[in-house]
């Protein structure tokens, strides 16, 4: 056999640099769309039908069902998403990266592109080396473009040529007479080929090289196809592994229905293949069944037929599939996942502004839970000892937890600036840092409220209903400035009203002002309680103050990256 390992690696690095150019095109795209993806995504997702048109959009867009389902995962994971809404997007990416095969098969067989691909190249330097990003972009998303036909037309070059090496058509021979046994196996290919080079668009392109040279027949080439869209769905499995409840139910729902897919069609197989082969004739391409040159369309009509159908009927299914993930992934109530990461553990993304989109994410979450931590801390001022020692500890649990948590999001940031990035996202990356370090103080703060009332069981000073009644009142103050913190956080920076937020800070501070001099009249000349109850008092209330501070520190950092 005239087919050596130095033929392998130039197999090898045809495959690469197809793969190279893809990833280029598709990070890109993503580049180009910027938020308009995320807003799409998220606005045009109310039923079934329209995440189903929406992930075909997205994925013909970015060229990557794996990119559009880890995508997915990672907005419900952000609780952008439900479930349900989620599955239909899914199905829709299993229509819109059928794209890819038609982009082959059209311009890739018909059309000789690696012969344009040198002036595309030529033509995408200028933009290349433009110093502003959106023209980089475009070249990056150009000079992949032609990447990908210079690595396909090496692929087929590099593919084993049946005439000289006929020993290897009486390898396959031995797997391709045994019936469904056969197609059992070609499907499993397709599957192992996927998972390993974590591309079904790329084991497409694969597929259909060894379909025009004649390695593999149309109906081994099709069990294949059917393989691969078993073997993309371990992309959004593997990145829900360390994501929440909800990521992973996502990914279970895209297995689950890509298997029962290739099941239906597996029990029909012969005769949708024989009418594919009438659809491909009727189109004036020949019979895949007979003539070689038909297979690219055929195989084309056949992934595009599959997947239409499968959506077709299993859109109809989509809450029996939620609740079959849902009792597949059940919620672990014991445990508390309140200071748990819930959207950077499932890493970087594929271009900075969903990364910085995903760390938004996790902010919301850290703020959120450090807010609660106050509003414990609050309502810790009417409680008994007992109840006041367990939400004591509590506290100290959680306030140990957000030291944990200010680290990781920082390390995540800190990866996010040794990325290329704009100026707007350097922007919100060093907002981002000086959110979550006075988060972290926030934190503190309201554990430490919790500690000064605790002196008065330590110290035998109760607090007097009085003292109760004013200090829950200056919570409830700083509870609004929390959650107008809170509010302007989810906001995009563009959208914040800083005013509101100084608003509530400045009451505060005047309530503040107020209670210190009823304190001293209170001590002094009143006699309404001892000065240790007094200092217990003056500290609770400083403490409270120190929280709106924090609070007010986080609104100016998000309004400081619209300032030029």
């Amino acid at each position: 056999m005239e087919y050596g390992f130095a033929d392998f690696l130039k197999l090898l690095g045809s495959l690469g640099l197809f793969l190279y150019g893809m990833k280029l095109m598709s990070e890109a795209l993503q580049k180009v769309a910027g938020d308009k993806m995320r807003n799409i995504l998220s606005a045009m997702t109310s039923n079934r039908v329209k995440g189903v048109f929406t992930g075909i959009l997205i994925t013909a867009l970015i060229q990557s069902s794996s990119a559009t389902t880890v995508m997915v995962v990672s907005f419900v994971n952000a609780g952008l998403l439900s479930l349900v809404e989620s599955i239909g997007v899914i199905m829709g990416a299993n229509i819109g990266t059928t794209v890819t095969a038609w982009l082959i098969s059209i311009l890739g067989f018909k059309v000789s592109m690696a012969k344009l691909a040198l002036p595309i190249i030529g033509f995408s330097l200028p933009f290349l080396f433009s110093s502003k990003r959106s023209k980089k972009s475009w070249g990056e998303l150009i000079m992949g473009f032609a990447l990908l036909f210079i690595g396909l037309q090496f692929l087929k070059e590099s593919m084993p040529d049946i005439k000289n090496n006929p020993e290897i058509l009486n390898f396959l021979g031995h797997y391709t007479d045994l019936g469904y046994l056969s197609y059992f196996i070609f499907l499993a290919i397709g599957s192992v080929l996927t998972i390993l080079i974590q591309s079904s668009s790329a084991t497409m392109a694969l597929t259909l090289i060894m379909c025009a040279n004649g390695l593999i027949s149309f109906e081994m080439a099709a069990a294949m196809v059917l393989g691969e869209n078993i073997g993309t769905t371990i992309t959004a499995n593997l990145a829900a592994m360390i994501a929440n409840n909800s990521a992973k139910r996502a990914a279970r729902a895209h297995l689950i229905f890509n298997v029962f897919g290739v099941m239906w069609v597996l029990a029909i197989f012969p005769f949708f293949i024989h009418l594919i082969s009438i659809v491909t004739e009727r189109v004036g391409e020949g019979n895949p069944l007979v003539a070689t040159a038909a297979v690219p369309v055929a195989l084309s009509i056949f992934h595009t037929t599959f997947n239409i159908l499968n959506v077709v009927i299993m859109i109809w299914f989509a809450p029996f599939i939620a609740k079959v993930v849902t009792k597949l992934v059940p919620n672990k109530e014991e445990e508390d996942n309140s200071f748990k990461l819930q959207h950077i553990n499932i890493g970087l993304l594929s271009t900075p502004d969903a990364s910085i989109f995903q760390a938004k994410q996790e902010l919301m979450h850290y703020a959120q839970n450090v807010s609660d931590m106050f509003t414990l801390a609050t309502a810790m001022i009417d409680m008994n000892k007992k109840d006041f020692d367990k939400s004591l500890e509590k506290l100290n649990k959680l306030e140990d937890l957000s030291d944990d948590v200010e680290v990781e999001i920082a390390n995540y940031f800190t990866k996010v600036s040794e990325t290329k990035l704009s100026t707007t996202n350097s922007k919100r990356v060093r907002a981002g840092f000086k959110m979550v370090s006075d988060l972290e103080s926030l934190a503190d703060s309201a554990y430490n409220v919790g500690k000064i009332l605790n002196r008065q069981f330590e110290q035998k000073a109760m607090l007097s209903e009085r003292q109760k009644k004013r200090l829950s009142e200056m919570c409830s103050l700083v509870q609004y400035a929390l959650d107008e913190m809170c509010r302007n956080i989810k906001l995009n920076h563009e959208d914040i009203n800083i005013k509101k937020a100084h608003s509530l800070e400045s009451d505060v501070n005047e309530f503040r002002a107020t209670l210190r001099q009823e304190n001293i009249g209170n001590v002094v000349y009143e006699k309404a309680y001892d000065y240790a109850t007094g200092v217990i008092y003056t500290d609770a209330f400083e403490e409270c103050e120190k929280v709106a501070d924090f609070a007010i520190n986080v609104s100016e950092a998000i309004d400081e990256i619209k300032e030029s």
